[in-house]
């Protein structure tokens, strides 16, 4: 999956969930249309935040605060030690996108009619089951309007900011030069298995791993590793290949696994290592070292990677750029506080009287 394009429509969806008025749910609609006019709404509420001339206030924030609850946590209800991180974000991202959609409404952006129009119909249609939504409908449409339009100028204004100047060669070359990691194939390893699988349920570890070592005698006097992994091996996935599982890179395989083939040499045969499936006899068949690509390989990957980096760093500009110019305050005296971070040990640890292992309980008995 493409990496930039998953990111991008992560944030556009918080974007889209989260603006300077409530959220996009039917109950958060239901208690604003409910009001029989906007400033009966905000003379209703209290004021949470001012960001410059907007008024976001504390209907708006606790909508944003439960929807984000409903998303995150088992219940809807948040664990007590996380409350207070999460009134802090989420108080961070309303003051954000207030900023952002002030500045989207200072450079004459407008909204996209036929994107909002087509975001109304679906909404519309999605609810047209929900008795609460048809009670409220006429009264909400106007607010769920203003809010597809605001969604679509943070949009308008996300994409606009991120588009930034490609880069020319001289750039592509520093930037491939600054992050060879990035550009570099891990190192390969080419390994068979053979697995004899145990039943959870059957107490025949010893029976298994006794098996288990007379092949890897067999095998290190010169028996065919293919052939005996068709014999003896019960994974499905590579029996039919003599226990050839491919080439695999750092991450692929448990990290017992890992552990043990890592040690291996080219034609080397593993000892007999238990895993949860069963017993496995690992064979590495071949080792490619990790391989730095050339510059002209990597220049394609070299411009994507530049540009999202330059989009990113210019977005969060932006967003310091209008904390910093925009006056913002913001009422906290419902949050709870922070938890103090734990403070390092001053005194030394009482000694504790020594007591016997296992082992030495075993022997002295």
């Amino acid at each position: 999956m493409n990496q930039k394009l998953t990111l991008n429509n992560i944030r556009l969806a918080l974007t889209a969930l989260i603006t300077i008025g409530v959220l996009f749910g039917t109950e958060a609609l239901a208690a604003d249309a409910s009001a029989p006019n906007s400033s009966a709404v905000s003379s209703t509420s209290p004021v949470f935040a001012r960001v410059g001339k907007i008024v976001i206030t504390q209907r708006d924030f606790d909508n944003a605060y439960a929807s984000a609850s409903r998303d995150r946590f088992y219940h809807g209800k948040p664990p007590e030690a996380e409350v207070a991180a999460l009134q802090r974000e989420i108080s961070d991202k309303l003051v954000t996108n207030a900023l952002l959609l002030n500045e989207a409404k200072r450079i004459k952006l407008k909204p996209d009619a036929a994107v909002v129009k087509q975001n109304l119909e679906t909404y519309d249609q999605r609810n047209s089951g929900s008795e609460q939504w048809q009670k409220i409908r006429d009264r909400a449409l106007p607010l769920l309007t203003k809010r597809y339009q605001e969604e679509n100028l943070l949009r308008q204004l996300e994409q606009r900011v991120r588009k930034v100047r490609p880069p020319n060669e001289k750039q592509l070359r520093a930037y491939y030069n600054a992050h060879p990691e990035k550009f570099t194939e891990p190192e390969q390893l080419r390994v068979s298995v053979i697995l004899l699988s145990i039943d959870p349920g059957l107490p025949i570890w010893d029976a298994t791993r006794k098996k288990a070592e007379d092949i890897v005698k067999q095998l290190r006097e010169g028996a065919d590793f293919a052939e005996m992994a068709k014999l003896y091996s019960g994974d499905k996935e590579t029996v039919d290949q003599g226990g050839d599982m491919g080439y695999m890179h750092g991450g692929m395989m448990s990290e017992m696994s890992q552990q043990v083939v890592d040690k291996l040499k080219p034609g080397e045969i593993s000892d007999p290592v238990g895993l949860m499936e069963g017993i496995a006899i690992f064979k590495l068949t071949d080792r490619k070292e990790a391989k730095l690509n050339s510059f002209d390989a990597g220049k394609e990957r070299a411009g994507e990677l530049y540009l999202t980096e330059e989009g990113e760093r210019a977005w969060k500009s932006l967003i310091a750029k209008l904390r910093k110019k925009t006056p913002v305050k913001v009422d906290e005296s419902r949050f709870l506080p922070l938890p103090k971070p734990a403070e390092k040990a001053t005194t030394k640890p009482v000694a504790q009287p020594e007591t016997q292992t296992a082992g030495e309980a075993a022997a002295a008995k």
